[in-house]
């Protein structure tokens, strides 16, 4: 028997717009739903209202409401206490600042303190002020592997235990420290029904299945067994490390600045859900492990990409660089301002320099890629300072270091012997592991040098970027985001996060046939009002 549907149509109080600038008004009301109808003017938008069989517009095609805070995983919101899917990744160096995660915190976002490559006695004074400034709020500290410098990261997560940090964002690491362990298992115990309660929360950032594996699982046994032998986790942590994952987040980082292994995020973020879906199966986590997405989310449709494909949360990165609160200088931030998409290349690392690995730097306005891979050329090729040709050294003392080797290997001398002495050690009969530390001098220089802003060595420069920048900058081309002295990080999250909303809505909406004005279907960032506190935190 065939049934004959009555077509909808849409009646409301509102007009429909017709025009390209009442058509996206419409769209981007995100708390209503949306409706495209033929009007006898043409064809339009409208929000609010509803479908009815009766009389009205004929309605074409409708999209719900989508306000930015229903994005991403629920469990995401609920584990951190943030309103937002959102996450701020720390930038080294202090430059994803304390103001930083303060401005976020307040706001209801997430974000990474750039505890990577600062003193123990800096980073206790920025844990200070998150205790004072943004008590109960969510707040996460970088802890970056170190393989050459291991008592930094020990002293680090000492530092966090102490504070009560109750979430640490993990990054470049390629297998497991007892460090790392120490800190997720310190925190465990036995809730009120007997469940395992993980109080330190840990999001891995990775770009290889094989690392995201070591932190889908259970820590493993013999680092667990040496932490209980050593004191420093309890007999019942360590039995209850075998219920839990090594993270609770999982953040897939694609082409990002920094450290980065340069993966297309559409290739790499489909691989780690199903890898978590083949651990979540052989070990049944009460709460399974949740995904998210980095590297190359600079515009709103990037995000909203990302969520499409499945990610539970997403991280930026680079164009919170440019942001007033960030620890970079205002040089650099006209720098990362003014860079596009294509202006960003890859240069050794300072703290795996000897390992050959890179990160991802701007290119556009300075010599940095340029210089330091001469330099692992150079390092590659002799075997220590004394090796090297004249022509070589001098080009170095007057170019590139600018200053006699000599000099700059006893500031090395006077550096790491109140940061890392062993590091010391182990180049006194090295010659070779010597060249590498006065080379390692000038890659941790540049990075200051950016960061202080210091105008003698502006091509020296070493600014961590990644293509999303360009893509962030072509977007605010014609707002007022453009300059960076507007740039405040929670207006870029809350626009990337609106602007993502609204072209998931678009997406739906031309999935149902409907064809939307180019003029009318990009997200444009206009100053926001402020928020009231109960609309900023949670």
């Amino acid at each position: 028997m065939h049934t004959q549907t009555t077509p909808l149509r849409w009646y409301g109080d509102s007009s429909p717009g017709t025009d390209p600038a009442g058509i996206y008004q419409s769209l981007a009301d995100l708390d209503r739903p949306a409706f495209v109808v033929r009007t006898p003017t043409g064809i339009g938008a409208v929000s609010g209202g509803r479908a009815t069989p009766g009389e009205g517009f004929p309605l074409l095609a409708a999209a719900g409401p989508l306000p930015p805070r229903a994005l991403g995983s629920p469990a995401f919101l609920a584990a951190h206490g943030v309103r937002y899917a959102y996450m701020a990744g720390a930038m080294a160096g202090g430059i994803a600042s304390a103001d930083l995660v303060i401005a976020l915190a307040r706001e209801g976002f997430l974000a990474s303190y750039g505890a990577a490559g600062l003193l123990p006695g800096t980073i206790e004074k920025a844990l200070t002020r998150f205790a004072a400034e943004i008590p109960g709020l969510p707040y996460a500290v970088n802890l970056i592997h170190s393989p050459s410098e291991e008592r930094l990261e020990r002293e680090a997560v000492e530092l966090f235990l102490r504070y009560g940090v109750r979430c640490v964002e993990a990054s470049a690491f390629m297998s497991l420290s007892p460090h790392v362990v120490r800190y997720r298992l310190a925190g465990l115990r036995r809730g009120p029904a007997g469940e395992v309660v993980a109080a330190h929360r840990l999001i891995a950032k990775i770009s290889r299945p094989e690392t995201a594996e070591r932190f889908m699982r259970p820590a493993p046994a013999a680092l667990v067994s040496a932490l209980h032998s050593q004191g420093l986790i309890t007999a019942e942590q360590a039995d209850l490390a075998k219920y839990v994952p090594m993270a609770d987040d999982i953040t897939v980082e694609g082409d990002s600045g920094g450290h980065t292994d340069r993966r297309p995020l559409t290739a790499l973020l489909p691989t780690i859900l199903r890898l978590r879906d083949s651990v979540q199966h052989d070990h049944r986590y009460p709460t399974p492990i949740r995904v998210g997405a980095a590297g190359g989310l600079g515009c709103p449709s990037s995000v909203a990409a990302a969520f499409t494909m499945g990610a539970a949360y997403v991280v930026t990165g680079s164009v919170n660089q440019s942001c007033v609160e960030s620890g970079a200088s205002k040089p650099t931030k006209e720098l990362l301002a003014d860079a596009g998409i294509a202006d960003c290349e890859m240069a050794p690392a300072a703290d795996m320099f000897e390992m050959g690995v890179e990160l991802q730097v701007l290119k556009k306005g300075t010599l940095f890629p340029m210089r330091a891979k001469r330099l692992y050329e150079l390092y590659k090729t002799y075997d220590g300072l004394e090796a090297l040709p004249d022509s070589e050294r001098a080009r170095l003392e007057t170019q590139i270091i600018r200053r006699p080797l000599e000099d700059v290997w006893q500031e090395c001398v006077g550096y790491f012997g109140r940061r890392d002495p062993e590091q010391l050690a182990r180049a006194a009969e090295n010659p070779k592991r010597r060249m590498a530390l006065v080379f390692r001098w000038y890659l941790g220089m540049a990075s200051r040098w950016s960061t202080v802003g210091d105008p003698d060595r502006v091509l020296d420069y070493q600014v961590w970027c990644g293509p999303a920048m360009g893509a962030f900058n072509d977007w605010v081309t014609a707002s007022y985001l453009k300059a960076p002295g507007n740039r405040r990080v929670a207006d870029v999250a809350h626009h990337l996060m609106r602007g993502a909303a609204f072209h998931t809505r678009l997406a739906h909406l031309r999935v149902s046939g409907v064809r939307i004005p180019a003029s009318a279907a990009d997200y444009r960032p206009a100053p926001l009002e402020p928020q009231t506190e109960s609309e900023g935190t949670r």
